[in-house]
């Protein structure tokens, strides 16, 4: 990865900084961690506090990918305002009703990346 300005360049080549450990602090509690309202998955504002004791689905900032260790966590999809079905018509509803996966209490965030800790 190579950093220039706000713009990132991934790259799938070996390199040291793709198999660093994300250390991780922060215990789960569903007070600190809530869960969206369309989806079955937790969100986290920042990279920093993703806990270390949750084994669900987790919401987390595009930030994410500069510290993404493939040993460590599973990248699962990405959540916006809605899922490939929806996109494709193939779920009416949801954007008809505004069901975007994102809310939290009836109030839409930021793209999230859906990650899942591989070590809990």
């Amino acid at each position: 990865m190579i950093r220039v300005s706000g713009v990132n360049w991934f790259t799938n080549l070996e390199l040291e900084k793709r198999h660093e450990d994300l250390i991780l602090y922060k215990k789960y509690n569903s007070e600190e961690y809530p869960k969206y309202d369309n989806y079955d998955a937790i969100n986290v504002d920042k990279t920093k506090d993703i806990p270390m004791d949750y084994d669900g689905a987790m919401g987390v900032p595009i930030t994410f990918l500069d510290k993404y260790n493939p040993e460590q966590f599973e990248i699962i999809d990405g959540l916006n305002r809605y899922t490939i079905l929806d996109v494709a018509g193939l779920n009416v509803n949801a954007v008809k009703n505004h069901l975007h996966l994102t809310e939290i209490n009836g109030k839409s965030t930021y793209f999230r990346v859906l990650i899942k800790n591989k070590r809990v």
